[in-house]
């Protein structure tokens, strides 16, 4: 599996802008579109899409977390041992015979992973081997762009920077001795490629480990303490800290919002 990004898909243009807040000079970093790339996309599940709910990054229901259906499982070549998850794309049809001539192209977002199916040819059904570049799409976004009795179709795609409501999402899973969280609603790349907690008893910012898709944890003691969180962008490299994302009182299978995300 490759651990890095194609090239010429891993990196949005970078725009950056100088601005004058109160006085002082302050550098706002911004992401325009990579160029557009060829690729083939599929479609699995249903209209409803039930069967895209939870998937590799942890999302769980896509609905109730903002992500909707215009979601889609990457190849491994994009889906990057889990880094990939949060970004988000541009896809048209290219196929003349099957593209929906109304829709131009339709934005996605990646929420599960598409694996390698070995017992078939990288051309023939095994369109998720890499190092092949794919989108297997929920079928209701498929639709969008194309005529779903096709099934298979050739595209092209770019990133693009996620526009997101809101602040990120923080869904905690474990105890108060492993503490792993989801994160989500990730604005700009999408993506996380390291994260700290340190708790109002936390002397440092305590490195978290990514356990798998959008999902990190600390083995420490952090019952008792409000959470604050540094989140790294896989992108763009920026840095945000999240003060005082959970109260002292933080529990298990419950979400958390912060305030801030990425831009």
């Amino acid at each position: 599996m490759s651990s890095f990004y194609p090239s010429w898909s891993s990196h949005l243009f970078l725009v950056v802008t100088i601005l004058i807040v109160s006085g002082k000079s302050t550098i706002a970093t911004y992401y325009g579109p990579s160029q557009w790339t060829s690729a083939n996309a599929t479609f699995y599940g249903d209209e409803t899409a039930s069967e895209t709910m939870g998937g590799a990054c942890g999302y769980g229901n896509l609905f109730q977390n903002g992500y909707g259906t215009n979601t889609a499982a990457l190849s491994t070549t994009l889906f990057n041992d889990g880094f990939g998850c949060g970004t988000c794309y541009q896809i048209k049809c290219t196929d003349a015979k099957g593209c929906n001539s109304n829709v131009p192209f339709i934005t996605i977002t990646a929420t599960n992973i598409c694996p390698p199916n070995w017992s078939q040819d990288s051309n023939n059904g095994g369109w998720c081997n890499p190092p092949r570049v794919h989108f297997d799409m929920a079928k209701p976004a498929f639709m969008q762009i194309a005529d779903w009795k096709v099934g298979f179709i050739p595209v092209e795609y770019r990133r693009v920077t996620c526009q997101v409501s809101g602040g990120v999402k923080f869904s905690f899973q474990g105890n108060s001795y492993w503490l792993l969280v989801y994160v989500m609603n990730v604005g700009g790349g999408g993506d996380i490629a390291s994260m700290s907690v340190r708790g109002t008893k936390t002397d440092n910012w305590i490195p978290m480990s990514h356990n798998w898709g959008a999902s990190y944890q600390a083995f420490s003691a952090l019952g008792g303490q409000a959470l604050s969180f540094k989140l790294t962008s896989y992108t763009s490299k920026e840095t945000i800290i999240l003060q005082n994302v959970a109260p002292s009182s933080w529990t298990t299978g419950v979400s958390y919002t912060s305030q801030l995300n990425f831009q």
